[in-house]
């Protein structure tokens, strides 16, 4: 059972037309996405929240 890891924020520069733009992308590893109480699958959509103050994202599927 994971029910921590160590995820990273990666930036993948996009090119449209002559226009480049930032994507990013949350990895998360393997182990935990694959543990039985992972609340998400692959295509849900997802709302993420920024806590200020404790410095925490949230995600919750969105509604």
């Amino acid at each position: 059972m994971a029910s921590k890891g160590r995820g990273r924020l990666i930036n993948r520069p996009t090119k449209t037309g002559e226009k480049e733009y930032d994507k990013f992308f949350i990895y998360l590893p393997t182990e935990l996405v694959r543990d039985s109480s992972f609340p998400f699958s692959p295509g849900d959509y997802l709302q993420v929240e920024i806590d200020p103050k404790k410095k925490e994202l949230r995600i919750r599927k969105f509604q």
